[in-house]
């Protein structure tokens, strides 16, 4: 038999955990926190992925990673990567590496009243990671092999980054992204467009065709 005092304490923590979880519930739905991805394509090519964090629906936090690459610039005009080369798919080739860790604040603004549309209008701070082939020097190997060895000179520098990204939230927990990426440093300016998708706790409420 359970004492009145030992019901007391019972309700007290039932209320308690209710409680907790109904706050939590609520800030999860009114604060959600949702991870994005895009593939990106611009004067580089690359991949984008953010945590991102809603206040209230209006403002944006995010941090995340960027990574991209082209062909390098300083590479001699007889460079070859060899038949092996070939078909490793390009992996032992030499690139411009530009890579870069970013955190942004920014806006929401709502295109539609569904909040199927909205846009993610960031800025922020990004360090870049820049790591570029040097010290070419040539091989006499054959055709089977690349005919160049090299070096990379990594280096790392400060730069701002814009983001203006349109989200579609089509569901309350999986969408789209279209986001255009300006990232600009006194060493290296990337600009492209990605496309991807965002998972996680979009938004407050879904549309009908989701209740």
């Amino acid at each position: 038999m359970f004492s009145p005092n030992s019901l007391k304490k019972y309700y007290f923590f039932f209320l308690l955990f209710f409680t907790i979880n109904n706050i939590k519930a609520q800030f999860s739905i009114n604060n959600p926190i949702y991870f994005t991805s895009e593939l990106t394509a611009g004067n580089y090519l690359g991949v984008d992925i953010h945590f991102n964090y809603l206040l209230n629906e209006e403002y944006s936090f995010k941090m995340g990673y960027s990574g991209h690459l082209r062909e390098p610039k300083s590479a001699p005009y007889n460079y070859s990567p060899g038949f092996f080369g070939i078909l490793s798919f390009g992996l032992k080739n030499p690139f411009d590496k530009l890579g870069n860790y970013h955190v942004m604040a920014g806006r929401i603004y709502n295109l539609n009243k569904k909040g199927t549309i909205r846009a993610n209008i960031s800025l922020g701070l990004g360090l870049a990671v820049i790591k570029e082939p040097t010290n070419w020097q040539i091989l006499e190997r054959g055709l089977l092999y690349q005919n160049y060895t090299f070096d990379y000179n990594k280096y790392y520098t400060l730069g701002l980054i814009l983001n203006p990204k349109i989200e579609f939230p089509f569901t309350k927990y999986f969408g789209l992204t279209l986001s255009p990426m300006l990232q600009i440093n006194k060493d290296r300016t990337y600009i492209g467009i990605g496309i991807g998708h965002m998972i996680g706790p979009l938004r407050r409420e879904a549309p009908e065709e989701d209740l």
